[in-house]
């Protein structure tokens, strides 16, 4: 049977079984061929140009379908070769010469080499590029210190910064430095993220909107074409139903399990549980332009009133920790180990509303469905509301699909609410303060800031730790930050979670990496 004929086929199928299961309680077995994976995914992915979106769930997708010039060592977040084969470092860290792989072809035959490079990071980076209006690029934060990239030979392509830039490798090897055919740009323009073409493991076949992503071996793959004939992303929003799915059938690989589901799928042969530590943290974002949270007494009190511990243990079933600031324990060398998260203190929550005089203020709570790294949103939105109306605010949530709701934050509170629920997995220490909490971060400055927190030393301190070049010094200036951010409370920060996903019995070689990206090229399925 061709792919495309069973992939339409059989999602009514497994619908059709699902329905069955979930109406009768009898189990309806739904039967993926064999070398066909099929992922139940949390969401609809937004587009599937890297350089466009920023959602990890987008990403599981992208990094089978592209390649960076450097990737992450398979475990680790250390960098290793991918497209470019090596390079160099100039002796003040502004200069990096990267040698490239030859004979890579892009998905639709055209060729990888420099001036493919350079077309990718500046068709992100120079607003006078013809095929800048292919955007926006809400992460080309990642590679603001990039002043030029030039086109050494057809096989060399070199970086000048206008300084040096601690994290530039990371990035690179992050989903926004993954390499796209500048030929398909070309051809479909505004609409590519709907007709990606890269170089990776796995080409594009179709995406039928809120039905499924379908890719395809690419068996001219450089690194060997992979084990799995095709690979399925399903969109599955809702927990339950994807839970459903999984234990009929329908779907091989399910990623962030549902807390309470997890029990389901543990102590059998017919399932293998995957957890895998990395950096995560799901906290509030709290709007600091305005409205009650414009008084720091306030933000502290959120923090006194929500019981993240309860969340974690009653709510995530202890699949989580209690967040104590900003900057994730993941990141060992970095994180502050001092920092105590705040204490569940209602008391002290209504002490500092009362010395606000916000008693009785009302909040607008944005909360949604589901989304990357989001766990158990509405589940926990509810218990937050709770504890937040029991130190005497009067929450009223709106609940979004993921999607959606990333429209209605990104841009900013200001205007339309007090609070926002929020989820970040990054790749160093320095991308989530430095797109989420510096001054210049503001979503009118094309950031991540929503709650417009501004606090000039905490911007100072991370523009400095990001061109310095020695590691302990970094240390030093982020474990400061931390300790600033986490008295000031611009975020309620609740959680930190250890990533988890479930695979069927058919499925071989998978495993997590702590980038929270899949990695599929050397999985089978029986």
């Amino acid at each position: 049977m061709r792919l495309m004929n069973w992939t339409r086929r059989g999602m009514l199928g497994v619908a059709t079984g699902i329905a069955m299961t979930m109406g009768t309680g009898l189990p309806a077995a739904a039967e993926t061929p064999p070398g066909v994976l099929v992922v139940g995914q949390i969401a609809e992915p937004k587009a599937l140009d890297p350089a466009a979106v920023t959602a990890v769930n987008d990403f599981r997708i992208l990094m089978n379908v592209y390649d960076g010039l450097v990737r992450y060592k398979s475990g680790t977040l250390e960098v290793e070769p991918a497209l470019a084969e090596s390079w160099e470092i100039s002796d003040d860290g502004t200069v990096y010469t990267f040698d490239l792989r030859e004979g890579v072809t892009f998905h639709n035959g055209s060729p990888f080499n420099a001036e493919a490079v350079k077309f990718n990071f500046d068709r992100m980076l120079n607003e006078d590029h013809p095929y800048h209006d292919t955007g926006p690029f809400p992460l080309a934060f990642f590679f603001s210190a990039v002043e030029k990239v030039e086109v050494v030979d057809d096989m060399t392509v070199r970086f000048t910064l206008n300084a040096p830039y601690a994290p530039f490798l990371s990035n690179l090897a992050y989903p926004t430095g993954l390499i796209v055919s500048p030929a398909a740009v070309k051809q479909y323009g505004k609409e590519f993220g709907r007709h990606p073409s890269g170089t990776g493991p796995f080409r594009f076949v179709e995406w039928r909107s809120n039905e499924a992503v379908v890719v395809e071996k690419n068996p001219d793959y450089w690194e060997g074409a992979p084990a799995l004939d095709a690979v399925v992303f399903r969109p599955i929003t809702d927990a339950n139903t994807r839970t459903a799915e999984m234990l009929a059938g329908g779907i091989d690989l399910m990623v962030e399990v549902p807390p309470v589901s997890l029990s389901e799928f543990q102590n059998t042969d017919d399932y293998t549980v995957h957890e895998q530590a990395g950096p995560h943290v799901w906290f509030l974002i709290l709007n600091t332009k305005e409205g009650p949270f414009a008084d720091k007494r306030v933000r502290q009190a959120a923090n006194y009133a929500v019981n993240k511990q309860a969340i974690v243990d009653d709510v995530l079933e202890g699949t989580a920790e209690v967040a104590a600031g900003p900057t994730p324990p993941a990141f060992a060398w970095a994180h502050n180990d001092a920092l105590e998260p705040y204490p569940y203190d209602p008391e002290k929550a209504r002490e500092l509303i009362a010395a606000a005089g916000a008693e009785g203020a009302e909040l607008t709570f944005y909360v949604t469905e589901g989304g990357s790294g989001m766990l158990d949103p509405v589940a926990m939105g509810t218990a937050i509301q709770a504890d937040l109306e029991a130190v005497g605010f009067d929450v009223k949530i709106e609940t979004y699909e993921w999607n959606t709701f990333l429209g209605e934050v990104n841009p900013g509170l200001e205007g339309k609410a007090d609070m926002a629920e929020m989820a970040w997995m990054t790749n160093d220490p320095d991308t989530l303060p430095f797109l989420t909490l510096r001054t210049e971060a503001w979503p009118e400055a094309g950031g991540f800031n929503s709650g417009y927190y501004s606090n000039p030393e905490v911007d100072r301190l991370l523009e400095e730790a990001r061109v310095a070049t020695d590691q302990a010094r970094r240390a030093e200036l982020y474990k400061k930050m931390q300790v600033i951010v986490h008295e000031d409370a611009p975020w309620v920060f609740v959680a930190n979670w250890k990533q988890n996903a479930v695979t069927s019995d058919k499925v071989e070689n998978f495993q997590l990496e702590p980038s929270f990206f899949l990695l599929l090229d050397d999985v089978v399925k029986n």
